[in-house]
């Protein structure tokens, strides 16, 4: 592969500041990507003493040449440069008359003659999109598609006699996308990419720093431009070198055949494939010549089939009087009936006429027939067109493709309408809803794999119940290992051949960012279906479920572009020296394995940081609250997450998870839920291929409380450290030790506030405690409280299920409980604080008492002796120490546990590391 200055030396492409030496050019060209190569090189400091374009076609001048006149630089028109090879006079004389130290030549469609490419001091560079040498000619890009290239590019090369075959300046590279055309590839990297790699080449020059490296004639190709005769799809062959074919060649000069359409055959040209993953749709089949079998019209659009049984989906068609229309309407392309415009809609109308008489400054007036492309537009055209109306109309979801389906005034004012009044779109994602409790919510139900909703393998699916009052709430697919084994291959095929793991990480984070936006634009539904599926109360849910989701996904997404390595001195071997840097890379694919406590915040604090680093995954959320995972599946899909990155699961834990746990394919496990399952899932990673494992296991969190506390805001902060979320909470203060002399008062106090807790529906906006998760949890609650009574304990308050439907349960106090009782060792995980004294002034016997236990979360003191609080904190042994607050997390701050409550951290900067590999590269030099 050729690279060159364009990893050494990309600093120069950014600061105008930055540069010293300027030079005199001149630019040869046209089209828009040239006038943008002119602007950005003036606006570096270079002065361009002419522009050489194309004369005026149709009385439109190139947006080259209207820049230049624009700015008063000295402007020519040639036609041509020599006539039958010989370069022609005057045209050479009128170029050498600027001066110019560089020939700039960014799009030029002309031959230029060698005594005007050799002519000035730096000689000329040109622009050409392909990875030179592969695909050298005019339909290089085109060439990369049809051949299925995994990469494409552009060079920056030393102009010779016009072959292609000069010294390559520099080279950039892109992923090529499964359903990227040319337009795309343009649009994406070779236009915005090639005008900056145009700026970065001049200035390497002018610094005397740009190399020239001769090209090989190894591995060389070229293939000219293809006529339309022959560009007839070949239907005898596989499904993917048909697609490959048609995206190729999209747009010129198009990919057709000849397609029955009552009893005639006619020629029809293909724009807009993709492969097909999912099952074929029904609808009316379509004889094709040379088709191994009929194709299918569907409410989606063409399907045809390769050889090799696979399909592809072609979107739009073309018939050889130009129009174009959507492949589904085929057998009703003569139906079209026009909508009666509403005066406002007029209006518009009379705007866009104004913008199609800016773009055809040649036309005379825009009447309904007038054609777009029949009066002058370029392809450059179409973009400008778009986004002009789209400026003047905000909202409305026009795309290029759109101007080609609509070539007069009239049919474009039409699908313009359409657009803006929202018919005729498109579903990209097909989703099967579920509607509860006579609400809008909907919520997918299916198994998420590769960027489809789909039932599971075998056709299983279990209920998933409402705590509120134990009703079902829809059957959700219930994954087999078939499911995970075809999830595990959708994200390594994504990660290995996909564009995410080739994306830049800039571009990954503004897909998070999107997915955040999302997310915040669905909060209150997102909220309600928390709060249904895992009986969180709205109120919480809302803040604290999906809020700190979206402060979760915000946070990562500005950390994928600032992911990096480090330089590091290391002993030299003389007398040759070494560098030795180190680079931080993506694991691969990943799976995550979540609680029902917090289904969706927990799904944000491992998988914003895994996708962040650059890797793909798995998920499988509880089986009792998978609703949110499935719902934020579908917000991933409409913010342009790439199929396969994201894959979510539900099912049991031990089908699903036990699989994730043993597959090979996967490098890392992200674990949060119980020691013991946290165990099983160590040891079977470690059998299985060693794979990476963090985990967030149980907890028992002490809560210290001194006598010289700040009693209103202890009480306050004691009961939220124990009732938040129904106590349902990694970090609740599992053990409270209260000093001797205000225990009394602390309890009195905390029983008062309890009897004023509002206990109910969580979607009542005013209820304080919802229902416990689900009933086997309850049970286990008050099976926890019979043992604290039987143990001697003093049962205060609560302690019993509340007379009503569902599943809740009191706010419970314990007292008098001794450090040898099972509800002084063991997590309840719900809403009962345990509550032991402590002797006056006995700091380190308490400090003793709090950190004799296996599990080491989170933990808390209260006191107003700042001297005691650092000591304390310095003291617990907990990977989180709360002084005068209780469950303060942010998104910015480690979280994790020590000793049986786990290892690894979410959030914050360490959670990257969980999911990047450090790779220590030395050069000798």
């Amino acid at each position: 592969m050729l690279w060159t200055a364009s990893q050494v030396f990309r600093k120069f492409s950014t600061s105008s500041h930055y540069y010293q030496k300027k030079l005199k050019l001149a630019i040869i060209g046209q089209s828009l990507f040239g006038q943008e190569v002119y602007s950005s090189l003036r606006k570096q400091g270079h002065k361009v003493v002419g522009v050489f374009t194309v004369p005026d076609k149709d009385g439109k001048a190139d947006p080259l040449a209207v820049a230049a006149e624009k700015d008063g630089t000295p402007l020519f028109k040639f036609p041509r440069w020599r006539n039958k090879g010989q370069p022609l006079p005057e045209v050479v004389d009128a170029y050498k008359s600027v001066g110019a130290e560089l020939n700039v030549m960014p799009f030029c469609s002309q031959f230029i003659p060698m005594n005007v490419i050799d002519h000035p001091k730096h000689g000329s560079i040109i622009y050409h999109p392909s990875i030179l040498p592969l695909h050298r000619g005019a339909s290089a890009i085109n060439w990369t598609l049809i051949h299925g290239d995994e990469k494409a590019g552009f060079t920056v090369f030393w102009a010779d006699d016009g072959l292609d075959t000069g010294p390559i300046l520099l080279q950039r590279e892109c992923a090529v996308e499964p359903d990227d055309t040319v337009d795309t590839l343009y649009n994406r990297f070779l236009f915005p990419e090639g005008i900056k790699a145009m700026v970065e080449s001049v200035q390497l020059i002018a610094d005397g720093k740009a190399p020239r490296i001769p090209q090989p004639e190894e591995g060389a190709s070229y293939e000219g431009i293809q006529r339309k005769s022959n560009a007839r799809v070949d239907l005898a062959q596989p499904a993917k070198a048909i697609h490959n074919w048609i995206r190729g060649h999209d747009k010129v000069p198009g990919a057709w055949t000849k397609m029955c359409f009552f009893t005639v055959f006619q020629s029809v040209t293909f724009y807009g494939s993709s492969m097909l993953t999912g099952s074929v749709p029904a609808g009316q089949p379509l004889e094709i010549e040379g088709a191994s079998q009929p194709g299918i019209i569907s409410k989606n659009g063409l399907v045809l089939f390769g050889n090799d049984g696979k399909a592809l989906l072609v979107k739009n068609l073309q018939f050889e009087d130009g129009k174009m229309i959507p492949a589904s309407k085929y057998f009703s392309s003569g139906e079209n009936s026009s909508v009666e415009l509403t005066n406002e809609e007029k209006q518009m109308a009379e705007e866009i006429r104004n913008i199609w008489k800016g773009i055809l400054s040649n036309v005379p007036a825009i009447v309904d027939t007038t054609d777009f492309f029949k009066s002058g537009a370029a392809s450059m055209d179409v973009v400008r067109l778009v986004e002009e109306v789209k400026q003047k109309c905000a909202g409305v979801q026009l795309q290029n493709e759109d101007v080609y389906m609509a070539t007069t005034f009239q049919d474009f004012i039409q699908i313009f309408v359409r657009k803006l009044r929202g018919e005729d779109q498109e579903e990209e994602l097909t989703i099967d809803y579920v509607k509860v409790n006579n609400m809008t919510v909907k919520m997918p139900y299916q198994c998420f794999i590769n960027g489809r909703f789909e039932d599971a393998e075998d056709g299983k699916t279990y209920s998933t119940i409402n705590p509120t009052d134990g009703s079902v709430i829809c059957k959700v697919s219930y994954a087999a290992v078939g499911d995970v084994d075809r999830a595990v291959a959708a994200a390594k095929e994504a990660f290995d051949n996909g564009p995410w793991g080739r994306m830049n990480p800039r571009d990954r984070g503004s897909l998070l960012y999107k997915l955040a936006d999302l997310m915040e634009e669905h909060q209150e539904e997102l909220a309600t279906i928390e709060s249904i599926d895992s009986g969180a109360v709205y109120t919480l849910a809302l803040k604290t479920h999906v809020g700190m989701s979206i402060q979760t996904f915000r946070y990562f997404a500005g950390w994928c572009d600032k992911i990096q390595g480090k330089t590091i001195p290391i002993n030299q071997a003389r007398p040759n020296r070494n560098l030795t840097f180190t680079k931080k890379e993506p694991l691969g694919v990943c799976a995550i394995v979540i609680p029902w406590n917090y289904p969706l915040m927990m799904l944000a604090w491992k998988s914003a940081a895994c996708l962040a680093a650059g890797n793909t995954l798995v998920l499988k959320p509880a089986q009792v609250t998978p609703l949110t995972a499935l719902k934020f599946a579908e917000l991933s899909v409409k913010a342009g997450i790439p199929k396969g990155v994201i894959n979510i699961l539900p099912g049991s834990g031990g089908m699903v998870g036990q699989r994730l746990s043993d597959h090979p394919d996967i490098r890392k496990l992200g674990f949060t839920g119980s020691t013991p399952v946290g165990k099983q899932i160590m040891k079977s990673c470690a059998l299985s291929n060693l794979k990476k494992v963090s985990l967030e296991l149980g907890g028992k969190s002490p809560l210290i409380i001194f006598s010289d506390c700040d009693m209103d805001k202890a009480v306050r902060m004691g009961m939220s450290s124990v009732f938040f979320n129904k106590g349902e909470n990694c970090i609740a203060a599992g053990r409270l030790f209260v000093e001797e002399s205000i225990h009394d008062e602390y309890i009195r106090r905390v029983v008062e506030e309890i009897m004023k807790m509002k206990i109910g529906d969580p979607l009542d906006r005013s209820t304080d405690h919802g229902p416990q998760n689900h009933k086997a949890h309850l049970d286990k609650l008050l099976e926890y409280c019979e043992i604290g009574v039987k143990e001697g304990a003093t049962l205060v308050y609560g302690g019993k299920q509340v007379d009503r439907p569902g599943f809740f349960m009191l706010p419970t106090v314990f007292t008098d409980v001794e450090d040898h009782m099972f509800i002084a060792k063991e997590e309840s995980f719900g809403p009962v604080m345990v509550v032991s004294k402590f002797r006056n002034g006995d700091v380190d016997g308490v400090l003793q008492r709090a950190n004799d236990t296996e599990y080491g979360l989170a933990s808390g003191v209260f006191t107003r002796d700042i001297n005691k609080a650092m000591y304390v904190s310095e003291q617990l042994e907990a990977g989180t120490v709360f002084v005068n607050t209780y469950n303060k997390t942010d998104v910015a701050s480690p979280f994790g546990g020590f000793k049986q409550s786990g290892f690894g951290k979410d959030l914050g900067e360490d959670a990257l590391s969980e999911y990047l590999k450090t790779k220590a590269v030395t050069v000798e030099y």
